[in-house]
């Protein structure tokens, strides 16, 4: 009988582990890496709360594994894994039965397997489970689940734990939920968590959390006792703060060979990688800042001969598996991929990374390129800055901050339906308050973490404890941000080791200069473009057309915002005869090409009306391309454009210039009868704003009722597209026989 934890002595405990290690890896000549049986023993022969601070390749999971399974032949429980990504969570338990671990995951892919696991559990069969952090904000999880698996919890593990700080408040809000369930652990549970990639701010900050109403089990050595530290020089630095032993190594990689390549515009970005891409060594990852960039530039590649692909958060979860499995077997050069890839993919001889725009902080950047080089091969690392990258990354961190407007709203429509007795779903709070459903979801997980909020199973309540928006915290949130990004910025000038800046911004302060990137050396990679990939890229971005496809369905709750026709309301599908057919877009404000161009054009005149123009000939030639390429099934006759409160002038000169060219009637604008500027807000509110915001001038009834034409339907911008779908409405009831919507730009 295997003793107790706690009273086993250290070189038992040694050989045990070894034992199992050299079952995880297959290697009966395996060793531990530096400090990797100091944290095991933390956890299982002290109990401990470890933060362990390592970079990827170290062995973190042979960490918790092996201090699962020790503690499971103690006789203590399952061991409940938190990790944030479906494809971490795959290879984890793929890793686990390699090592003759029995895990399991619980997650939204895998439902009709849920009852099985819940018998494993019960039956004392199961010794890793895995879930998201999402399971703890699940009411089902936590009446049904968390009763079973607490009282005899073997260990909770925290991977990928810096979500848990400020900075990824925005990406798992319910990390920080994780707080919440360390304090109803039962006495003496130890807990790890783990992360490649956390300055010292976010280790302070993870620290304290675990820390959270933790005490000495009875009978456990005082803190500090039996845990020496390790030689930094040897495995980085290990100690204790809040009654956490905390773990820290250097996190330089010797295997990745960094490099910047700076060029003027995306033109010769996507032209240089074109040209290069063939000469990195196997397959890899290319990275880019959004979905169209990501799935242009997979098209401009693959129209070149190259074998890729677009992973993106567009792509269904069973596509996702299928691209995750092709890059591992090599059956792909590359996958070109948005943040969507990142944390625990796990390819050992992943070959290279490469960068076509740069994310938004020295962090994030340190966490995708350490996708590479992890087995026993080199690999190359490269960015590509892009002119543009600030922008995109303004734009994210605008988008998910929320604000005490929108706060506010949302939780006093939650209170008044509480006080009711009324949970509200979603759906039904995008009738309520006029927030986006994105913003929606996201607030409602930052109240319920903070206590403001609870999920139930009909919906989402008021919890009734007193809250106040924490304008600090965002504050300091935005800060920090404006912080890592100007890091960016200066690891993209820096003359000194690219390596070494990475590793100071983790505040690994025994980092070296590494003596191969192209500061510490010389540039590795050729500045070259040829001429047929120059060509190719040009003919790539100056494309001009995307689709706008047509609203099918009312928003639920028009009737609640007053919306209604001839005292009915609007609900249901939209009648086909009412809806436009898929219009065209010259580009989206995300493309890579045009978009560069729109957005400059776009964001100008948001912020300042006055400098309002007529369309310019570049532009207006793009637009006259769509319409060429354009393959309508019946030509239209006639032109009416939507008037812009904002860009005015830009709007009714795109409207004129096409109807000439083309050789259209010119009807020119609907009347605008009610303010429809409404640029913010969720989809109800916006359809709400514009189902009756126009009408037809008389004479422009009068020609659609006599000729019945196929009306062109020019707008400046396209976001939520209930505006064209209003429009169009309107003039199919007038007698247009067919809408087609044209826009200059489209969001989407």
């Amino acid at each position: 009988m295997t003793s107790a934890p706690g009273t086993e002595p250290a070189s038992h405990l040694h050989a045990s582990a070894l034992e199992l290690l050299h079952k995880l890896t297959g290697n009966p000549g395996a060793h531990f890496h530096p400090g990797q049986f100091e944290a095991i023993e933390a956890l299982v022969a002290h109990r401990r709360r470890a933060l362990v601070i390592q970079r990827t390749g170290w062995g973190k999971s042979a960490v918790y594994f092996l201090s699962a399974l020790l503690m499971r032949q103690a006789g203590s429980g399952v061991t409940l894994i938190v990790s944030p990504l479906l494809a971490l969570m795959r290879d984890q338990v793929d890793a686990a039965a390699r090592a003759g671990v029995r895990a399991a995951m619980v997650n939204s892919s895998n439902v009709t397997e849920w009852d099985s696991i819940a018998a494993q559990i019960a039956a004392n069969e199961l010794d890793v489970l895995l879930i998201g952090p999402e399971r703890l904000n699940n009411p089902a999880f936590r009446e049904n689940w968390l009763p079973r698996i607490l009282p005899n919890l073997g260990m909770l593990v925290i991977d990928e734990a810096h979500c848990i700080s400020d900075w990824g408040h925005d990406f798992r809000p319910d990390y920080r939920r994780i707080r919440t369930l360390i304090a109803q652990l039962p006495a003496g549970v130890p807990i790890l968590a783990t992360t490649a990639t956390a300055n010292e701010r976010v280790v302070q900050d993870v620290a304290e959390q675990l820390g959270a109403n933790s005490g000495t089990p009875a009978g456990e050595p005082s803190p500090g006792q039996g845990m020496q530290p390790t030689q930094p020089e040897q495995s980085g630095e290990s100690h204790l703060a809040s009654d956490v032993f905390i773990l820290r190594g250097p996190l330089t990689r010797d295997s990745l060979r960094l490099g910047v390549l700076n060029l003027p515009d995306s033109t010769q970005r996507l032209g240089w990688l074109l040209t290069h891409l063939g000469s990195f060594n196997g397959s890899g990852i290319i990275y880019s800042l959004t979905v169209s960039a990501a799935e242009d530039t997979a098209a401009a590649l693959r129209d070149a001969g190259y074998n890729v692909a677009a992973y993106t958060g567009r792509t269904d979860a069973d596509e996702r598996q299928e691209l995750e499995a092709a890059l591992k077997e090599n059956r792909v050069k590359a996958l070109v991929a948005t943040s969507a890839l990142g944390m625990g993919f796990d390819k050992p001889d992943l070959g290279f990374v490469v960068h076509l725009g740069a994310p938004s902080s020295a962090v994030a950047y340190y966490q995708q390129v350490g996708r590479a080089g992890r087995g026993a091969i080199n690999a190359d690392v490269l960015l590509l800055p892009g002119t543009e990258d600030q922008e995109i990354w303004e734009y994210f961190a605008t988008a998910s901050m929320p604000t005490q407007e929108n706060t506010h709203a949302l939780l006093n429509a939650l209170r008044e339906a509480t006080e009711q007795g009324q949970p509200l779903s979603v759906p039904a709070l995008e009738t309520r308050v006029d927030v986006k459903r994105n913003s929606i979801e996201l607030l409602l997980k930052v109240l319920a973490v903070e206590g403001a909020t609870e999920r139930v199973d009909k919906g989402w309540i008021a919890t009734g404890n007193p809250w106040t928006y924490d304008a600090q915290r965002y504050s300091r949130v935005a800060q920090t941000r404006r912080n890592e990004q100007n890091a960016m910025l200066d690891y993209e000038r820096t003359t000194t080791c690219r390596m070494q800046f990475l590793a100071f911004e983790l505040d690994d302060r025994t980092a070296q200069p590494c003596g191969q990137c192209d500061t510490c050396a010389a540039p590795w990679f050729a500045t070259n473009i040829n001429d047929n990939a120059a060509q190719a890229a040009r003919g790539a971005l100056v494309s001009v057309g995307v689709e706008i496809e047509p609203r099918g369905m009312w928003p639920t709750g028009l009737d609640r915002l007053g919306v209604s026709e001839n005292g009915k309301p609007l609900k249901g599908k939209i009648p086909a005869d009412l809806r436009p057919e898929t219009g065209r877009a010259l580009a989206r404000l995300t493309d890579l090409g045009w978009g560069n161009r729109l957005r400059e054009l776009f964001t100008n005149a948001e912020n300042t009306p006055e400098i309002d123009a007529p369309i310019s000939p570049d532009l207006g030639k793009a637009c006259v391309q769509v319409l060429a390429d354009w393959q309508w099934q019946q030509r239209p006759q006639a032109v009416v454009y939507i008037p812009s409160p904002v860009r005015p002038q830009l709007t009714q000169s795109l409207a004129h210039g096409l109807a000439v060219t083309g050789k259209l009637v010119d009807l020119g604008p609907l009347t605008q009868v009610q303010d429809a500027a409404h640029f913010g807000g969720n989809s109800v509110f916006r359809c709400a704003a514009t189902v009756h915001a126009w009408d037809a001038p008389d004479e422009m009834k009068n020609y659609l009722q006599e000729q019945q034409p196929t009306v062109l339907l020019v707008t400046d911008l396209v976001d939520s597209r209930w505006s064209i779908t209003a429009a169009t409405r309107l003039l199919k009831q007038a007698g247009a026989a067919h809408v087609l919507p044209f826009a200059l730009a489209s969001t989407h």
